[in-house]
């Protein structure tokens, strides 16, 4: 029997296709199971993930898809592939290629199905089910089921079962928030979340390509460690940059739905939807992300005024309790900074590097208080990140700028906030 399965990110579908499949093929050395998945972050992903699972077995697995190098799939495919994991449109030029044979397939699955349907892949979707053998076992697997997923069960599947979680969409380990704040206020509160946090490392979600520029650059430009991820990133700067987050060289990624789709990081402490996104389903998705593998999280989202409604139908389809809460004032996020900083002075204090300066620290303390010599090297070293002032004043800049010959302006307009300052325009 094949099967439908409807599940929510994160609760293990890679395994309960990926487990069987290893249990039940041999090495052939050709094309026994295709795998088709809407991205190429998460053809690497599901590749790795079957490797991981496989144990002794001879089974090779291996990614295809667009923006990899043809002749290294080309060479791959010639020695003897047994489980292909591809996006629809280099799969679909393999075939056409004749470089990959589906005859043999004896199990296939799709995988993100709704998602390939969103990203507008359900037609190469579709060429390539008429390639594959009709004596096969299909499996398909979805977060949502729109119409146009079901036709392709009625028409594709012999007998299926549809399997649902019975369980609530979200995670009981998802803290969910919301802030009423205006759209022009949405740049400050996600840099007083920020800061307030002990140790961010989450996502943001935007609406559009452009709104992920903008807030990714004024994070930047705040010296937040930031990047952007959109449809209009190449795929080699998209490796760079989820490799980078991955190893937490930056604890910031700011994208839309479709190119976060796919993405698997653990322990993320935050997802912040900085626009409301405009169905439950693409709610349950976002906020899916953190609160995983028994671990907590927090889903933040910002709601205007004219979000009021949808919060509301939010709320009631995907039946789950979205509280209000207070935005935390400028006296927590300069509490919060100063809590950090004593941590990192213990921090330095515990691990030696500090004795360079040990002979300096000596001499100091000879001619003053030692109270005196220590508030002056914080003042010396923290003074533009904990001053209220200049904090608020350079966020309201950038608020107020629009691209990038703006912030620019802004820069030059306020240099002499920081004239006195260390660390100058990068000094939170």
């Amino acid at each position: 029997m094949d099967v439908v399965g409807q599940a929510q990110t994160g609760t293990g579908k890679t395994a309960a296709f990926a487990i069987p499949l290893v249990e039940k093929l041999e090495e052939a050395g050709f094309v026994q199971a295709l795998v088709l998945v809407p991205t190429r972050e998460l053809a690497v992903q599901v590749s790795e993930e079957i490797n991981s699972l496989k144990g002794d077995k001879k089974l090779r697995v291996v990614p295809i898809y667009g923006g990899h190098s043809m002749e290294l799939q080309l060479r791959w495919l010639r020695e003897g592939v047994d489980i292909v994991v591809g996006t629809p449109g280099r799969i679909l030029d393999h075939v056409k290629r004749k470089s990959l044979k589906l005859g043999s397939v004896s199990h296939l699955i799709l995988d993100e199905a709704d998602e390939m349907l969103n990203m507008g892949f359900i037609e190469d979707v579709e060429e390539i089910l008429n390639s594959v053998a009709t004596e096969k076992r299909m499996l398909l697997f979805s977060a949502t089921m729109p119409e146009r997923i079901l036709d392709i069960a009625k028409n594709y599947m012999r007998h299926y079962e549809l399997i649902t979680l019975k369980q609530q969409l979200t995670t009981d380990l998802t803290d969910q928030i919301y802030f009423e704040i205006s759209s022009s206020d949405k740049f400050k509160a996600l840099c007083r979340i920020i800061d307030v946090e002990k140790e961010f490392y989450g996502l943001v979600f935007c609406r559009t390509k452009l709104d992920v520029e903008n807030v990714a650059n004024k994070l930047m430009e705040m010296g937040y460690k930031a990047k952007a991820l959109h449809g209009d990133i190449s795929q080699n700067q998209r490796e760079r940059i989820l490799n980078k987050f991955r190893n937490k060289r930056i604890n910031v990624l700011v994208a839309t739905d479709v190119a976060a789709r796919g993405i698997d990081i653990n322990n993320l402490t935050h997802v912040i939807n900085y626009s409301l996104p405009y169905d439950p389903e693409s709610y349950v998705h976002r906020i899916g992300r953190t609160g995983r593998a028994g671990k907590e999280g927090t889903a933040i989202t910002f709601v205007t005024p004219e979000d009021q409604r949808r919060l509301h139908f939010i709320k009631r389809i995907a039946k789950t309790n979205i509280r209000r809460e207070k935005l935390p004032e400028m006296e927590d996020v300069i509490k919060a900074k100063l809590t950090r900083i004593k941590r990192e002075i213990e921090d330095i204090i515990e691990s030696g590097s500090h004795q360079d300066y040990i002979k300096m620290a000596k001499e100091l303390l000879e001619e003053n208080e030692a109270e005196k010599v220590l508030a002056a090297l914080l003042n010396r070293s923290f003074k533009d990140e904990l001053n209220k002032r200049k904090y608020s004043v350079v966020q309201d800049v950038l608020i107020e700028g629009n691209g990038s010959d703006n912030n620019r302006r802004a820069r030059r307009k306020n240099r002499t906030i920081y004239k006195n300052g260390k660390n100058g325009w990068h000094g939170f």
